[in-house]
């Protein structure tokens, strides 16, 4: 063994600090990107945002002349001068409305205290004119309403509340013993989100302390206290004890209640299976009476719990991308609202221009850092534009025809015409969404693996999925097509798919086999 020298040559790819933050805010939601904006806001105080906003007299200070814009076009110019000397003055904000940033410069004109003599002045009239309409009675009477600016008052949102906590509100005005109410909150606790007892009241028995002698007898009693509160069908055992619960409260002269009850008592399995002509048989009546017993049986609420449900998080979204068609041609153009308005704090900025020295270190990298947030932001909307507008110039017909005139759409497509990488487009995709006149839909909607027909063409499988769901809005109620008839339909219109692919296809449309979507 012995030492020696060795010359190699290697390629690598390396990611700065900046390049990874613009991959991640990319491919960031709306809601993802401004609790990220805040988060760095809370670590660096050269950042903040350039909103308008109030003073002391509830006048709003626009604060777009003090904004100029930073020039994106360029993805690797030199950051080492990180604040030229002549832009110490100046605030930086997300250009809203052009797809190219550039760079503008602007200055404050008027004195802060004549604003603040103008603005008292202001405002002392308009109080003058508020009081004289409000003394004349002309401001507000009593038949009229006022506006939603004028009103102080806000809408506040519905609380929800749990299906155990409505029952208990009830039980507690329920003249009950104390041992039946500690029997009825038993079986609360044991009634599932959907309304239905999930135990038996011998295995409820079976887990109680044998000192306290309860029976099931006692159980049965509290349960038909259960039984009793709203919502109607609470504390049900089974689908078919739900549904008597509920019939049992409508008026004797409700027609055909009777054969109504017995269905629900004994053949809710054939009415499940589209069995018509058995339940024709055993019920003894016509068609018309039974199609009203089968619209008497779908009115009632098989999930009385349903409505209390808290559900989890809502999953909210805003679209950053508006297509609008504009003397004949479809453009696409940023959202306004989801576009952050970030600006360069002046004080700090002041501070940093009087100060350059290693004391300044700290404000300088936050300085840098800021600068960096704001042009991946200018960059991320700027790809996110293109990307849409791209998507858009290929999906004409869709926009036009709707979801039947899909045309088949990669991810490679985009990229190759934006000069792009496929993963960058598929960041973009995710999570963004686009307003239409068909509505709102997200990026990678209009994306779609391609089907081939008959005359050598390609269809989208979006298209493919529109046809199917006309298909079955289209058909006979008493004979729904089958996925081979669907199969065959399609053939007919030169769109070659398996049966297996309809299959597929009408699963993920939700829409149920075409024998139970059989109907009278």
């Amino acid at each position: 063994m012995k030492q020696g020298l060795q010359l190699k040559f290697s390629q690598n790819l390396s990611l700065t600090p900046q390049l990874q933050q613009a991959i991640k805010l990319l491919q960031l939601s709306t809601l993802e990107l401004n609790q990220e904006i805040d988060l760095l806001m809370q670590t660096n105080p050269l950042l903040e945002r350039g909103d308008d906003v109030e003073d002391e007299y509830g006048n709003t200070t626009d604060n777009s002349k003090d904004e100029v814009t930073l020039n994106t076009a360029s993805h690797d110019g030199d950051h080492t001068d990180i604040f030229p000397d002549n832009e110490i003055n100046n605030t930086i904000d997300v250009d809203k409305t052009n797809s190219e940033f550039s760079e503008s410069k602007t200055e404050l004109n008027q004195e802060e205290s004549t604003e603040i003599e103008q603005n008292a002045s202001d405002f002392s009239a308009e109080f003058s004119d508020d009081y004289d309409e409000f003394s004349n009675g002309s401001l507000w009477d009593e038949n009229s309403t006022p506006s939603d600016d004028d009103s102080d008052f806000k809408q506040q949102e519905t609380l929800q509340i749990s299906l155990r906590d409505h029952l208990l509100s009830q039980l507690n005005l329920m003249p009950l013993s104390e041992r039946d109410k500690t029997l009825v909150l038993l079986l609360v606790d044991s009634i599932n989100e959907d309304g239905y007892l999930e135990e038996s009241l011998e295995d409820i028995v079976k887990q109680l302390p044998a000192e306290l002698e309860i029976e099931v007898l006692e159980l049965n009693t509290a349960l038909r206290h259960v039984q009793n509160l709203e919502p109607t069908g609470v504390g049900a055992r089974d689908l078919s004890e739900c549904l008597l619960l509920q019939l049992a409260l409508l008026p004797e002269n409700t027609p055909n209640l009777a054969l109504v009850k017995l269905m629900a008592k004994h053949y809710l399995s054939a009415l499940g299976a589209r069995d018509f002509a058995k339940l024709r048989k055993e019920l003894g009546c016509d068609e018309p009476t039974l199609k009203s017993v089968q619209q008497l049986i779908t009115s009632l609420n098989p999930r009385p719990g349903s409505t209390f449900s808290i559900i989890g998080s809502e999953h909210y979204i805003q679209h950053e991308v508006i297509i609008k068609k504009v003397k004949g041609l479809w453009i696409a153009s940023l959202n306004d609202a989801v576009i952050p308005k970030l600006r360069i704090n002046q004080l700090y900025a002041s501070i940093l221009k009087r100060n350059r020295d290693s004391s300044s270190q700290y404000l300088q990298s936050q300085m840098q850092e800021a600068k960096w947030m704001i042009k991946n932001i200018q960059q991320r909307f700027s790809t996110i534009l293109r990307v849409a507008q791209a998507i858009t110039d290929r999906q004409r017909n869709f926009l036009e025809y709707g979801a039947v005139a899909m045309r088949p759409l990669v991810l490679r497509e985009i990229a190759e015409a934006l000069d792009l990488h496929e993963s960058t487009i598929s960041r973009v995709t995710n999570n963004k969404y686009v307003l239409t006149p068909r509505g709102i839909f997200e990026l990678k909607y209009f994306f779609g693996s391609s089907v081939a027909t008959d005359s050598g063409g390609t269809c989208s499988a979006t298209a493919i999925r529109a046809l199917i769901k006309q298909l079955v809005e289209q058909e006979n109620p008493k004979k729904p097509y089958s996925d081979n008839q669907i199969t065959d339909l399609l053939a007919k219109q030169g769109i070659v798919v398996a049966r297996r692919t309809i299959a597929k296809y009408r699963e993920s449309l939700t829409i149920a086999p075409a024998s139970l979507r059989k109907s009278l």
